[in-house]
C-alpha cells in the first residue's frame, strides 16, 4: 500500500527537480569581432551561465536588458572568474546590469543570468539580451 503512494511522489519530484534545471553555453565571437549579443528567457529559480574565455588585463563588458516578461523583469548577472565555486566579481544586483570591468587572471569566466525577488519566488518569465564583449 505505502509503495503505491511513493511512486507518485517520486515521480512529482522528478518533474520539480526538472524545473529548476541549471543551462550553460559556451560564447565563441566570430572570426574579427570581439562582442556578440546573446537572448534567451529564465523562469523562476533558474539561472544560465555563459562562459568566455579571457586573458589578465582584457576588459570585459556585459549589457543585460529585459526584452519580455510575465512579471515585474527583475533580471540580473553575475561575473564569476575562472575556478569559482559561486563566489562573484562583479555582483549585478548590487552594482546594476551594466559591467566593464578588468580581468584579474587568465581563464574561463562565466557571466551568470538570474532572476530575483517576486519574479524568481512566484516562477515568472523574463526574456533578456545580454550584449557581451571582450577587448
Amino acid at each position: 500500500m505505502m509503495l503505491r503512494f511513493l511512486i507518485p511522489t517520486l515521480a512529482l519530484l522528478g518533474f520539480a527537480s526538472l524545473a529548476t534545471a541549471q543551462r550553460a553555453a559556451d560564447v565563441k565571437f566570430q572570426h574579427g569581432n570581439f562582442g556578440t549579443m546573446v537572448n534567451g528567457t529564465i523562469t523562476g529559480d533558474e539561472y544560465f551561465d555563459y562562459m568566455l574565455g579571457a586573458k589578465a588585463g582584457q576588459e570585459m563588458f556585459a549589457d543585460l536588458k529585459v526584452s519580455d516578461t510575465n512579471g515585474n523583469g527583475v533580471i540580473y548577472f553575475n561575473i564569476l572568474p575562472p575556478g569559482s565555486d559561486g563566489a562573484a566579481i562583479y555582483n549585478g544586483s548590487i552594482d546594476g546590469n551594466t559591467a566593464r570591468i578588468d580581468l584579474p587572471e587568465d581563464g574561463d569566466y562565466t557571466i551568470r543570468v538570474y532572476l530575483m525577488g517576486n519574479d524568481r519566488d512566484t516562477g515568472k518569465t523574463v526574456g533578456y539580451n545580454l550584449d557581451l564583449s571582450i577587448q
